[in-house]
């Protein structure tokens, strides 16, 4: 069976495999014919949390979520192919780095990563083409460079992790948003009801439900920058956990490039001019390095 892009990031983005739902998804426009059409900003949606058992857990849900936006906003062609693919970044251009085989059917056949904007355009970038088994061994030198020093990289942990766990504040002014938003959006339940039931002025309808669902929408953006926020945190703290979880599990150094620790450690490389590389850690870590 082939899936359709559009399906699986349906179900991804799906709030109900975590135990939530959004409710009025539809209205009813008419309640004579019972009629009804999607929501498209009509009236407010309301969001429940924990409205019936979870298949797969918040923290999972909000990573995934993290990822599809993080994919979005980098505005470029992900591809997952090669456990180099998507996490290469060109330092001039922004561009993801791309795989080239060089001499292909002889014995000197090696992969190379280049910039896959570098012959795009008229001006090209300057950054240069790698090896992959430059790569590799980069990221084994880098990594251990990392185990050497594994009690100071992990001396501060402690302290971010409670930092980011702490949502009391948040929580807080979620909860003054959430209170405001629901009077507000029985407002606008009550004025689209009435004028689906009565013969009202449709102007001074109009004005009302304008200035109701002005405020309702200003009052949303704010609560939807703290779940944001919120999420965010999540998604650091796990990274974290996580990768404090590999550098634990690798308490000798790495013999050779191992695809699983890369894949559990690495966010993404970014290539400058000449050989200078920054290695960025899915805790947060930034680590120089030159070839």
């Amino acid at each position: 069976m082939c899936w359709q892009s559009s399906s699986v990031e349906s179900i991804l983005t799906n709030e109900k495999y975590k135990g939530d739902a959004v409710l009025q998804k539809k209205f009813t426009v008419d309640f004579l014919t019972k009629k009804q059409k999607i929501n498209e900003g009509e009236i407010p949606q309301y969001y429940v949390e924990n409205s019936h058992p979870a298949i797969i857990s918040p923290e999972i849900h909000d990573l995934v979520q993290a990822e599809m936006r993080k994919r979005k906003e980098a505005n470029r062609h992900y591809s997952g192919k090669d456990c180099f693919s998507s996490r290469i970044v060109c330092g001039e251009c922004g561009g993801y780095y791309g795989s080239k085989v060089w001499h292909s059917t002889s014995k000197y056949r090696r992969v190379i990563w280049q910039c896959n904007h570098k012959f795009q355009g008229e001006v090209r970038c300057a950054t240069p083409h790698l090896y992959e088994d430059t790569i590799k061994q980069a990221f084994v030198d880098a990594f251990n460079s990392l185990i050497e020093n594994r009690e100071a990289v992990m001396a501060g942990y402690d302290t971010v992790l409670e930092a980011l766990g702490d949502t009391t504040e948040l929580d807080t002014q979620a909860e003054k948003l959430c209170g405001e938003i629901a009077v507000i959006a029985e407002d606008i339940r009550r004025y689209v009801e009435e004028n689906a039931r009565e013969a009202n002025d449709q102007n001074s309808y109009q004005q009302q439900y304008e200035n109701q669902a002005e405020k309702y929408e200003t009052l949303k953006a704010k609560l939807d920058e703290i779940d944001a926020e919120k999420s965010n945190r999540i998604t650091t703290c796990e990274n974290i956990h996580r990768f404090i979880e590999t550098l634990t599990q690798n308490e000798k150094a790495l013999p050779e490039f191992n695809e699983d620790v890369w894949f559990a450690s690495v966010d993404k490389v970014v290539v400058y001019n000449g050989s200078d590389l920054t290695f960025h850690f899915k805790d947060g870590t930034e680590l120089p390095w030159t070839i």
